[in-house]
């Protein structure tokens, strides 16, 4: 409900400037800015609440509740108003509970004072007016829960729980209810991408079934064999039984009738048609065509004598030559065609029994087949297509496919943002050119045609793709220029941001040499999306430092980072504050994620290893695996005179599929999809995407039905998008 009020008062506001109602404008902003319901934020209603506890103001949250009181919950009914109470009960215990802990006995007694009248008479309240005399109550067994922060986090939970079922409850203007037809548009329009990724992927299955079904083209002179006579074909099928090692795929193979015999079955002697048509008939070939005939049915032993007879006698005939230059051309085309499918490889195989053993060229062909056909088995995947998207002109740093996954936003060394579609064609969507260098970019969650636009100095652009304009420009720090990561939560109300001070050198490195070789200072900050305000500033320990990598969970409640002191540390997202760290690697974090279930966090480092972590265990690692420099940077592209170009890391290294069970990674020529084993078996490489001429510095993996889209992007400008079709076993 909070998202389409705020949607009707963006449309209202639009409306009353275009019918140039100013004064009326000035009174709607005040209005809201007021609205003590804030928009029916639930999460902005309890944040005015603990405001009004920690700031010791009694009068305010007995009003606000009061105003709550009245506006809402008097419209529920009786049944519901036990649970009311019970909560404005806890809300009174918080703010009593705070003031002790906090050690201002001052505020204790001024509850209860104010408050003797309204409460003395209830039962629950008996106990707690001794409550100011007690030396130690966070040790009384009668108040020892409620100090405890289990409580605490129970009581806000239950509260923000009955605010959303309330609001979703409430009864709606009319007004408000194109909400729900935007809802059904936008579902609609997702089952219809599902639906075109679902036949996409059915053509391409089709499309590599018809593949392995490819049939040779056939030579010119085997297209109009049906003109030959049968003089030649009884000598080519002598000639086949006289040379035992010939091919299992004979010149006869390639005829549309498989095995058929040289003369025809009718009794008695009769002329071919190239014979008929001239009027004549030879009787040198009629009498060799019978003879032929007879040989081959009856499968006399001597047919090797009778036959090389035959071949005597046809000797200097011009059309022997002939047939010796189509067999030439025809082996020449066995060694140029890839292997035909399974059924061809077992015919050929039933011919090398009852013949010699097969040429050079024909075993190798068969080789092939059982390398492909091995690993179509074992092969989780199938490259369906790859695309190649050239329209930047310098090093990628990232490359993010939006959480629809139907654009791309992609960013160049150069600070330019190219934001494009790819389904049903490869287009620009939107160019972004900045004055200041841009250093991270994050698509927002909610909605999606939101882009965060880092830059290096300072400052976070919110830019819509659709409009193709800047919305926002936020300032964070100018002690701290340097946007190295953005991050937005998926309910899409914050994103998180890392901002790091500049390097004590330029950062320019040598193949092989760390970075920098102290940490760099840096900072992690929150911010709301919506009044696109910082909320708080998250603790580091041991000390500021700069923070590489930042990812969330499924659903917002943990955050995980790495950071250029080799830390990863694991933030409560409800406490907001860090609930787990420890030393990950030797040098820093480039890239860091959860795993399918959310139980570990994968991490890749500077030291070059791919290690994934049990965030139920501190420090302990699950997996470790080694990578290449290639996969895990910095990355060298080597120009002329030895010149060389080393990009550090700054976008995504790996991405995982739709069920976790397999990860892309960066290489020199492409990208490469691993399965994930245990630590001992390591991981095992089951595709490589390739298709790059210079190193592939960042990744990015989005999985839509049966059909995955994988992007590699590389230090020349070219990002590679493949297509893939996952095979069910």
């Amino acid at each position: 409900m909070a998202s389409a009020v705020e949607r009707t008062d963006d449309l209202v506001r639009e409306y009353l400037i275009y019918r140039g109602f100013t004064s009326t404008i000035k009174h709607l902003d005040s209005e809201i800015k007021a609205d003590k319901e804030k928009g029916f934020r639930v999460d902005k209603i309890i944040d005015q609440l603990q405001q009004l506890i920690q700031s010791y103001d009694l009068v305010g949250l007995k009003e606000y509740w009061a105003y709550l009181d009245r506006r809402l919950f008097s419209r529920l009914e009786d049944v519901y108003r036990p649970t009311v109470n019970k909560l404005r009960t806890s809300l009174y215990r918080f703010y009593v509970i705070h003031s002790i802990q906090t050690k201002n006995a001052e505020k204790t007694q001024e509850f209860f004072q104010k408050q003797a009248l309204e409460l003395q008479a209830q039962v629950e309240w008996r106990d707690w007016f001794a409550l100011p005399f007690i030396p130690a109550p966070e040790q009384n067994p009668t108040f020892s829960p409620y100090f405890s922060r289990q409580w605490a986090d129970t009581f806000l939970v239950s509260l923000h729980n009955f605010l959303s079922v309330l609001f979703q409850c409430m009864p709606q203007p009319v007004l408000l209810s194109f909400d729900s037809e935007v809802q059904r548009i936008a579902t609609v329009q997702e089952d219809n991408e599902q639906l075109r990724q679902q036949l996409f992927a059915l053509q391409g299955e089709s499309r590599k079934k018809n593949e392995d079904m490819v049939h040779h083209k056939l030579p010119p002179y085997v297209q109009h064999m049906d003109r030959l006579g049968d003089t030649e074909l009884d000598l080519v099928s002598s000639q086949r039984n006289v040379n035992m090692t010939t091919p299992s795929r004979n010149f006869f193979s390639f005829l549309p009738q498989t095995r058929r015999a040289p003369g025809k079955t009718a009794p008695g002697p009769q002329s071919s048609p190239t014979q008929a048509s001239l009027g004549r008939k030879d009787p040198i070939a009629t009498a060799q065509s019978a003879k032929a005939k007879d040989l081959m049915a009856t499968k006399d032993l001597k047919m090797p004598a009778v036959s090389t007879a035959t071949v005597d006698l046809a000797t200097g005939h011009p059309r022997q030559r002939r047939h010796k230059d189509h067999e030439k051309e025809r082996k020449e085309l066995l060694s140029k065609h890839p292997p035909q499918s399974s059924d061809k490889k077992n015919d050929s195989d039933s011919d090398a029994q009852t013949e010699a053993l097969p040429d050079q060229t024909d075993s190798t062909n068969q080789m092939r087949v059982c390398e492909v056909g091995g690993a179509a088995v074992e092969q989780p995947f199938i490259k369906l297509s790859q695309e190649e998207y050239g329209e930047h002109h310098s090093s990628i740093m990232h490359c993010r496919v939006d959480c629809s996954g139907r654009k791309v936003a992609s960013l160049d060394v150069d600070g330019v943002v190219k934001v494009w579609a790819f389904n049903p064609i490869m287009q620009t969507k939107a160019t972004i050119m900045s004055k200041s260098p841009l250093l991270s970019l994050e698509w927002a969650t909610k909605p999606d045609r939101l882009l965060l636009l880092g830059s290096g100095v300072g400052t976070v652009k919110l830019y819509d793709t659709d409009a193709k304009k800047n919305l926002y420009e936020m300032s964070i720090d100018d002690i701290h220029p340097r946007i190295l990561s953005l991050a937005c939560s998926p309910s899409g109300t914050s994103f998180v941001c890392s901002a790091a001070a500049q390097a004590a050198n330029s950062g320019a490195v040598t193949e092989g040499d760390a970075r920098v070789s102290t940490p760099v200072s840096g900072q992690l900050l929150l911010w709301d999306t919506k009044t696109v305000k910082q909320q708080l500033q998250f603790a580091l320990e041991p000390g500021p430092v700069a923070i590489n990598c930042t990812a969330f969970n499924h659903n917002g409640n943990l955050l995980v980072t790495g950071a250029a002191d080799g830390m990863i540390r694991l933030f409560d997202m409800q406490r907001y504050e860090s609930a787990l760290s420890w030393k990950a690697h030797d040098g820093e974090v480039y890239s860091v994620e959860f795993s399918y279930d959310e139980n570990t966090v994968f991490s890749i480092g500077e030291d070059g290893k791919f290690v994934q972590w049990n965030i139920h265990r501190c420090g302990v690692k699950q997996s470790e695996y080694s990578l290449s420099q290639d996969a895990v940077g910095p990355f060298v592209l080597s120009g002329y005179s030895g010149y060389k170009q080393v990009q550090v890391p700054r976008g995504r290294l790996f991405a995982f599929d739709s069920e976790g069970q397999h990860v892309l990674t960066c290489s020199s020529s492409g990208g490469v999809i691993y399965r994930l084993n245990k630590a001992d078996a390591g991981l095992e490489s089951v595709l490589s995407l390739g298709g790059h001429k210079a190193p592939v510095v960042t990744v990015d993996w989005c999985s839509a039905m049966d059909c995955g889209t994988c992007l590699t992007a590389s230090m020349d400008g070219k990002i590679k998008l493949s297509t893939l079709l996952a095979q069910k076993p």
